[in-house]
Parts: structure tokens; C-alpha cells; sequence
């Protein structure tokens, strides 16, 4: 499990759900659970979204939205599916800049 990861998690409320792990690599190991953020089918076009693809292992053009954060218990994800190259890494750390006020 690695930051930038991309899993299927089921997320109380929304089910499951693919997902990327944003917590800090260094702190993944002793964490029991990790912040990620939601992925989804609907694009809106906003500076806190990311576009996805077949090239993170999903299988359609999916969107990760830094305003849908949520916090998932390690036991609750199920499956590996891929994970963001460094130039989607560094879209995704200014996705959660600007969906937390911080850019």
C-alpha cells in the first residue's frame, strides 16, 4: 500500500468504490487507517479534480475528486487496481492544495 495507489475500498455511506491512498508514504506503516480520496465517473471540470484512466487500472475515464476525502480502515480495502504516475502525483498534491485552501 502505497501513496498514489489506486484500490477498491468500501467507504461506509457510498459502498465500495475505487479510491487513491493520499496519506504520506512515510506514515502508511503504522497507520491503521489512510486518507484517500474518492474516485468517480462524473467530471465537473473543477481545479480540485483529477482525470484518470486505464494507464492507473481502471477500466473507463474516471475522475479523483480531493473534495470527497474520507478516511478507510486498512481491513476495507479488497483490490489493487493501480497507481498514479509522478506527473498525476503532482496534479494530485495541486488538486488537494486548492480543495483544501491551501493553494
Amino acid at each position: 500500500m502505497h501513496r498514489g495507489d489506486v484500490w477498491d475500498a468500501d467507504i461506509p455511506g457510498v459502498g465500495r468504490h475505487p479510491v487513491v491512498i493520499v496519506s504520506r508514504e512515510s506514515a502508511l506503516p503504522v497507520l491503521s487507517s489512510v486518507v484517500c480520496v474518492l474516485v468517480t465517473s462524473s467530471w465537473h471540470g473543477h481545479l480540485a479534480e483529477i482525470e484518470l484512466n486505464a494507464e492507473e487500472g481502471l477500466a473507463h475515464s474516471s475522475t479523483a475528486n480531493c473534495d470527497n476525502l474520507f478516511t478507510v480502515d486498512k481491513d476495507d480495502f479488497h483490490r489493487r487496481r493501480g497507481a498514479l504516475g509522478p506527473a498525476r502525483i503532482a496534479q494530485l498534491d495541486t488538486a488537494l492544495g486548492v480543495a483544501l485552501g491551501l493553494r
